[in-house]
C-alpha cells in the first residue's frame, strides 16, 4: 500500500513543503527511480497528490512541491492571481531542492520530472538546470525568455490536445525538432479532441479519458525507459 506524507527539504531559496509518495514492499524505505510533480495553477490540491500517489503506485518514490506554500483554490480567477504572484526563480530552486532530496536524503537512483499546465512549463524550467533524467510536460511550455529550454539534455515528452489555447504549440514543436537536430530525445504529441487540462479527472469538462491513459501510457513508457 503506497504511504503518503508531508515533508520539508531545502532549497536555494529556504525551506521548502510538499507531498511525497512511497511505494509499497522494499522501495518504501527509499532508492530506485523517483519523480517530482509538478502542480497546475490551482495548487497543491488533492488532484496532484492523487497523480503523485499514482506514480507511487507505479514504483515510483514521488514527490510534489508546494510551490504556493499553503494557497490553493478550485476558483479560476484566484488561481490567475496565485500564479501571477508566483515568483518563478523561487519555485525554479525549489523544484532543484526537490530533485536533491529525493537524491541525497530519499537516495534515489534516478529521478525524472512531470509538470501540469504552469507546472509544465516549470518541469521544462526545472530540466533546464537540474539534474533531472527525464522530463513530461502536460500542456505546458515556458513562454519566450523564461528559461534557456535549448540547454535542456534530458530526454522528454510535451503533450496537448489539439484545442490548445494557452500554451504555443508551435514552439513546442520547434523546440522538439531543434532538440533531435542536437542528437536529444524530445517528442510533441498532440492528441485529437482534447483540450487544455485534458488529464485532470476532476475536472470532468477538460477532462478526456483517451488523451488522458494514452498519454498516461507515454509518460510511463519515458519514465520506465529513462529512469529504470
Amino acid at each position: 500500500m503506497v504511504r503518503a506524507e508531508h515533508v520539508t527539504f531545502e532549497s536555494a531559496r529556504g525551506p521548502a513543503s510538499g507531498y511525497l509518495a512511497r511505494p509499497d514492499g522494499e522501495r518504501a524505505a527509499g532508492g530506485g527511480p523517483a519523480v517530482v510533480v509538478v502542480q497546475e495553477w490551482w495548487g497543491l490540491v488533492p488532484h496532484i497528490e492523487d497523480v503523485t500517489r499514482r506514480f507511487a503506485d507505479q514504483g515510483y518514490m514521488a514527490l510534489a512541491p508546494d510551490l504556493y506554500h499553503g494557497s490553493k483554490t478550485v476558483d479560476a480567477e484566484e488561481a490567475h492571481h496565485l500564479m501571477e504572484g508566483l515568483d518563478w526563480a523561487r519555485a525554479a530552486a525549489e523544484l532543484a531542492g526537490a530533485v536533491t532530496h529525493l537524491r541525497a536524503v530519499e537516495g534515489a537512483t534516478s529521478v525524472g520530472i512531470v509538470g501540469y499546465c504552469m507546472g509544465g512549463a516549470l518541469a521544462m524550467i526545472a530540466a533546464a538546470s537540474a539534474e533531472v533524467d527525464a522530463y513530461a510536460a502536460y500542456y505546458g511550455f515556458p513562454p519566450e525568455g523564461a528559461a534557456d529550454v535549448d540547454a535542456i539534455t534530458a530526454p522528454g515528452l510535451i503533450v496537448f490536445g489539439e484545442h490548445e489555447d494557452f500554451f504555443s504549440v508551435p514552439d513546442a514543436q520547434a523546440f522538439a525538432e531543434r532538440q533531435r537536430a542536437a542528437g536529444r530525445d524530445a517528442d510533441v504529441v498532440v492528441y485529437p479532441n482534447a483540450g487544455h487540462a485534458f488529464f485532470n479527472d476532476a475536472r470532468p469538462e477538460a477532462y478526456s479519458a483517451d488523451a488522458a491513459t494514452a498519454a498516461w501510457q507515454r509518460t510511463l513508457a519515458l519514465f520506465a525507459k529513462h529512469l529504470s
